[in-house]
This record gives C-alpha cells, structure tokens and sequence, in this order.
C-alpha cells in the first residue's frame, strides 16, 4: 500500500499555526488524558456511539461482547458516563486515537496536507472546515451503521479518531492541488507522484475496503470506512465554498508536478 511521507511546500509562505495546535491537541489527548490508549474510561465516556447519537441520550453499559461485521466477536469495555451532550462526542472523538500506529498515521496525513490547505483558506476557515468535515465523517459513520448492521449490538460500538476530519482535508487537497507532487513510499522504495494518483488510491482502497465489510457500518478491522468516505466527500463538496473570496495566489501555478 502506498504510503505518503512528504509533499512539495514551494508554494506556501504562512505559517500552519492551526494545524500545528490540531497535531498538539490530538498528542496532548492521547498522551495525559488517554493514557497512550490505556484510560477506557476516557476513551468509552468521549467517543462517538452511534447508538447516543441516534437516540440523543447517555448510555451506560457493563462489558459485553459484540459482534462486528466480519463476524468476529469482540469483548469491549462497558460504555462509560458522558459529562457532555452526547452530540459534543462527534468532536471529542476527533481528538482521540485507539494506539500509538493509529495516531501516528493520522498525524503524519495531517502534517502533510493539512498546511497546504490552511495556507489556502486562511486559519480561521481552516479550522472551521477541518470541523464540518469532522462532524460529517461522523455522522456518516453513524448513517452506515445505523442503515447497515446486522448485529443491533453495533451501535453500541465507539468510534474515534481524526481520520474523518483528515479525509476531509484529503478531498480538499486532491481538488485544489492534483498535480502536486507527493513523496510515497512503495515498500522501501520513496518514490514522487502527482497528488490525485497518491490520494486517489487512498480512497480507491478506502471505497473497496467499505464494500468489502457491506458498507463498512461498523469498524470492522478496527476501521469506520465509512468515516473515510463520508469525510473525503465532504471535503470534495465543500472546499470550494470555504473558498469564495480567496482568490487563489499565482504562486499556486508556478510549481506543480
């Protein structure tokens, strides 16, 4: 699978500086209150459940085992109290990552393409952005599960993480920046190529991967394609909105791939 560990930054001349406090906050989680992982209690009181999010109240469970869609049966921590208005959950669990290999990839996305498209939009329509796509992927998530499972026992299944919000910033960049060029790895090997090949495979395999689990309501394999998709989509139809009265800078066509 190809694998991005750099893109070209020629044409960027601000400073990512929300970008750079969404990689922070997501670490800061994840290292002081997540424990790297450990804190279920945390982890099942913040995270979005599709089952919450649907019927608009908390829910408490014992631990249970639960039946995902590939028919594995899994043994989860009981949901915990939410302190919040369970909706508030669609972005809290942006900020939260399952393990050490699950935020280090959604960071390294994020650094990667993420400056580019706040250099474009500007901090402040940056951040809204990269929200709507957040809560977007989310509730995606929740749709496919809802519409999708088998197995009611899945909608009590958390998601979390910043995969959804990142899509969103993939979706922007694919369409703003196609023939940039990205640094990939294949295997050992680091190789350029355009942006819409790198990222265009990304969701290609995304899109496969969702179908693969019938629509990919659950987390099956750990992963809520659907999130993926939905927030990819959402970052595709909604850039060029956040765009209106930002004229693209020339510098934006002097380089490309």
């Amino acid at each position: 699978m190809l694998f991005p560990i750099a893109d070209d930054n020629t044409g960027r001349t601000t400073t990512p500086v929300v970008n750079y406090v969404l990689i922070g906050i997501n670490v800061l989680v994840f290292v002081f209150l997540q424990g790297f992982g450990s804190n279920d209690k945390f982890t099942y009181a913040f995270s979005t459940v599709p089952a919450e999010i649907i019927s608009g109240r908390d829910i408490v469970t014992r631990p249970v085992a639960v039946e995902n869609f590939t028919g594995q049966r899994i043994e989860m921590p009981g949901l915990q109290p939410t302190p919040i208005p369970v909706y508030l959950t669609l972005i809290t669990s942006m900020f939260m990552h399952g393990g050490i290999a699950h935020i280090f990839g959604n960071m390294l996305f994020l650094w990667i393409f993420g400056d580019n498209i706040e250099d474009r939009l500007g901090h402040f329509r940056y951040l809204i952005f990269y929200f709507v796509c957040g809560i977007i992927a989310g509730l995606s998530h929740v749709f496919a599960t809802a519409m999708l499972a088998s197995d009611p026992s899945s909608l009590l299944v958390p998601s979390l993480g910043a995969s959804g919000a990142i899509s969103g910033v993939l979706g922007a960049y694919i369409l703003l920046f196609p023939t940039r060029r990205v640094i990939v790895l294949l295997g050992w090997l680091a190789m350029p190529m355009p942006a819409f090949v790198a990222i265009g495979l990304w969701f290609v395999f995304q899109l496969i991967s969702g179908l693969g689990v019938l629509g990919s309501g659950s987390q099956a394999g750990g992963v809520a394609y659907a999130a993926h998709i939905g927030g990819f989509i959402a970052g595709v139809l909604l850039i060029k909105v956040f765009e209106i009265g930002r004229r693209p800078p020339d510098r934006y066509y002097e380089r490309e791939f």
